[in-house]
């Protein structure tokens, strides 16, 4: 019996190193087979989404893209949606996920995730002739939100009271009034800052002060530290060139900010 419980332990042990081997060698399969899978967003604009040629492009393509180049190996982008980022990556179905992830402590029970390469903050963004620097500058302005939002409860937090925040039903909403010139301040994601961009290129909104930071990282499945090291190193060098910081000005009309343009960890 204490020999069956021996080998039965040896033989739980030979797996558990069988399985951290594998992972272990997941950079060195890429490299062997000159190909990387990285999973992109395809219905997430700008991260992701698709164009008139059934392609897809978008701030987490170029980022793809860009990591593939610097590791010298040609990339498979797999499209994915929000529910099944993380089961793609566990199931072997892509090797990176690229795809506006976000660290949080569950999540980082079951991936790893790299340095962060863009922003997805929560900020006001105005006409560039408007003076704004942080929350007591909003005093006697008008800036508009969809209500409900992040952006509606920390401004009737922290905006004077002389502020006017003036609520949309959504987005499109708030959207429509900046182009219209109903408001000229607006408090919203970043991503929705591309879209006013997009509405208003003879106005595009001009970042004024962050109200939340956050950001996005590449995912990959845990115990592959060599090519979790290899990203991380595809996306200092990046930071460092400005090729990343190029990247995130084309997709949401804002910079890298300066503290995660010298982060590389």
């Amino acid at each position: 019996m204490k020999f069956a419980k021996s080998m039965l332990a040896v033989s739980f042990g030979l797996l558990s190193i069988a399985a951290t081997t594998a992972q272990a060698d997941a950079l060195a399969d890429i490299q062997k087979a000159g190909v990387i899978r990285i999973g992109v967003p395809q219905d997430f604009a700008p991260f992701g989404s698709v164009n008139s040629d059934m392609t897809v492009q978008g701030l987490d393509i170029d980022v793809a893209n860009l990591i593939g180049k610097k590791m010298g190996v040609k990339v498979t982008l797999v499209p994915v949606a929000s529910a099944n980022r993380i089961a793609y990556l566990q199931t072997h179905k892509a090797d990176l996920m690229i795809s506006t992830l976000g660290k949080n402590a569950e999540r980082e029970k079951v991936i790893d995730f790299s340095q962060s390469y863009a922003p997805y903050n929560n900020s006001v963004f105005g006409v560039a002739s408007i003076k704004v620097a942080n929350a007591a500058d909003l005093a006697g302005k008008t800036v508009g939100v969809a209500r409900g939002t992040f952006q509606d409860i920390q401004l009737t937090e922290t905006a004077p009271k002389t502020t006017t925040i003036k609520r949309y039903e959504d987005n499109n909403a708030m959207i429509s009034a900046y182009v219209s010139g109903q408001v000229q301040l607006v408090g919203t994601g970043d991503f929705v800052a591309y879209a006013l961009g997009e509405k208003a290129p003879d106005n595009k909104p001009v970042l004024k002060y962050i109200i939340n930071e956050s950001s996005c990282s590449v995912g990959l499945n845990k115990g592959e530290a060599a090519l979790l090291a290899k990203v991380n190193d595809a996306i200092t060098a990046a930071k460092k060139s400005g090729e990343l910081n190029a990247i995130v000005k084309k997709w949401l009309n804002v910079p890298l900010s300066q503290k995660m343009a010298t982060t590389f960890q």
